[in-house]
């Protein structure tokens, strides 16, 4: 009989993980990030626009930093998918309160870019929350992607430079949770670390 989505939990990578312990190198850096984004929040209230952003560079960064070292150090484990799932959610979220708060009045032309990012967003988080009872935690090529595209496009704005990487970033976060989406609803257990919807389909497949 196989394992029910609830109690069944899959890291999909060749490499070996440690015990789904919290105190490694990669969650340690993840928990800087969760940290630092609930500090964005009294910055972009403050209208402190200079800080803001470098603070949101350096945390950004930390995300492509933990990822490498959890590969590098063979430090890659259930909890610290979740615990990357959940810092990037609450940056993304520090985030848009920021630029709300900071640049509402220039962002009143692209709220449809920002609320189709958003909606997309929280149409695969609820379906994975619904079907697993756990927050999806992929970690996808696309989502790497769009993460790149989000700061690019964050520097842009604060700096004055242009509007258009904004809504290159939306597409490119769109594209990312609807793929996220189809990942949850082709999947039969809860997964973290897939790599694109090809990767969930062929190992579906291949199961």
């Amino acid at each position: 009989m196989k394992p029910s989505a609830e109690n069944h939990e899959t890291v999909n990578a060749s490499e070996p993980q440690v015990s789904n312990r919290l105190l490694t190198v990669p969650n340690i850096i993840c928990l800087i990030r969760l940290a630092g984004s609930f500090v964005l929040i009294p910055i972009a209230w403050q209208g402190r626009n200079e800080l803001f952003l470098w603070l949101f560079v350096f945390l950004a960064m930390t995300d492509w930093i933990d990822g490498k070292l959890a590969i590098l150090l063979n430090q890659r484990t259930i909890i610290g998918a979740r615990l990357d799932s959940w810092a990037d959610a609450a940056l993304y979220s520090a985030l848009l309160f920021g630029v709300v708060t900071m640049y509402g009045d220039r962002l009143q032309s692209e709220l449809a870019w920002i609320g189709a990012a958003v909606l997309t967003y929280l149409a695969s988080t609820a379906a994975g929350l619904w079907k697993y009872r756990r927050w999806p935690s992929y970690h996808t090529r696309a989502a790497k992607t769009s993460w790149f595209f989000t700061a690019v496009a964050v520097v842009a704005l604060f700096t004055d430079w242009s509007i258009w990487p904004l809504r290159v970033a939306a597409v490119a976060v769109c594209v990312t949770n609807i793929e996220a989406l189809v990942i949850t609803l082709i999947s039969q257990s809860w997964r973290a670390d897939v790599t694109s919807v090809y990767h969930a389909w062929r190992d579906n497949k291949a199961a």
